[in-house]
C-alpha cells in the first residue's frame, strides 16, 4: 500500500536557496529539499507530492499578487491530488509580514481554515475518497534580518514567529490532528534570514520523515 502525501508550503518547501541580496534566486534540486529527504528517508511505500509557492500565506490575499492565499487553491490541490492519506502543512511565515498586521494568534486562525478543508475534503468532485489526516507544521523563527528590504517587510515578525509553534500546538490539539515545532530540529540558518539552507532542509526532511512513519505505525 502506498502512502501519498501532499505537502503544502510556501518557500521554505519550494526550495528557496538564500542569496545575499534577497532576490531573485533559484531552488535547491528535488533531492535536496526537505520533501526530497524526506521520500528518500521513507523509501518505498510513499509518494511524496510537492505543492511550494513562494511567498503564500494561510488564509489572507496579497495587496499585490492574487495568487498567494493559501486557503483560496488548497481545496483545488486537494481535489487535483487524491486519493490523499497525509497533507502536511507548513505555512505562516509569510503572514507575519508587517503590512498583514496580523497577530502571532491571527496566523493560527488562518491556519486552522486550512486544517477545516483538509478535514472537510472526503468525497471530493464525485470520488468516494475520504479526508486525509493533517499534519500542522510550526515554520521556525526567523533569524535576524541584514537586507533593507526584508527589514521593513518583516518588521516585527520575529516576535510572531517565535510564538507560532505555541498557537500552532493549541491549535493542533482543539482540532485533534498532529503537530510538530519545525524549530525543534532546525534555526533559520539562511543567510537571508528567512529560508533555509541544505542543511536545514535534511535535517528538517529526516525529521519530518519520522513524525510520519509514527502517524503510519500500526496501532500497538
Amino acid at each position: 500500500m502506498t502512502r501519498r502525501i501532499l505537502c503544502f508550503g510556501d518557500s521554505l518547501t519550494w526550495g528557496w536557496i538564500a542569496t545575499p541580496d534577497g532576490a531573485p534566486t533559484t531552488r535547491y534540486p528535488a533531492s535536496e529539499r526537505w520533501t526530497g529527504v524526506m521520500a528518500a528517508t521513507l523509501g518505498s511505500g510513499y509518494d511524496i507530492i510537492e505543492e511550494g509557492l513562494n511567498a503564500r500565506t494561510t488564509s489572507i490575499d496579497d495587496p499585490v499578487d492574487p495568487r498567494l492565499n493559501g486557503s483560496a487553491y488548497l481545496p483545488t490541490a486537494l481535489a487535483s491530488h487524491l486519493p490523499l492519506d497525509l497533507v502536511i502543512i507548513m505555512l505562516g511565515t509569510n503572514d507575519a509580514k508587517s503590512f498583514y498586521r496580523r497577530s502571532s494568534y491571527e496566523i493560527a486562525l488562518g491556519m486552522s481554515k486550512l486544517v477545516g478543508q483538509v478535514l472537510a475534503s472526503a468525497g471530493g468532485l464525485g470520488t468516494v475518497y475520504g479526508a486525509p489526516k493533517a499534519l500542522v507544521v510550526a515554520p521556525p523563527p526567523l533569524a535576524p534580518l541584514s537586507d533593507p528590504w526584508f527589514q521593513g517587510m518583516f518588521a516585527g515578525g520575529q516576535d510572531k514567529t517565535a510564538d507560532l509553534a505555541k498557537h500552532y500546538r493549541a491549535l493542533a490539539s482543539f482540532m485533534k490532528v498532529a503537530f510538530f515545532d519545525a524549530g525543534s530540529v532546525v534555526a533559520t540558518a539562511g543567510i537571508d534570514g528567512i529560508h533555509f539552507t541544505a542543511k536545514n532542509n535534511f535535517d528538517l526532511g529526516n525529521a519530518l520523515a519520522g513524525k510520519v512513519a509514527e502517524l503510519f505505525a500500526p496501532a500497538a
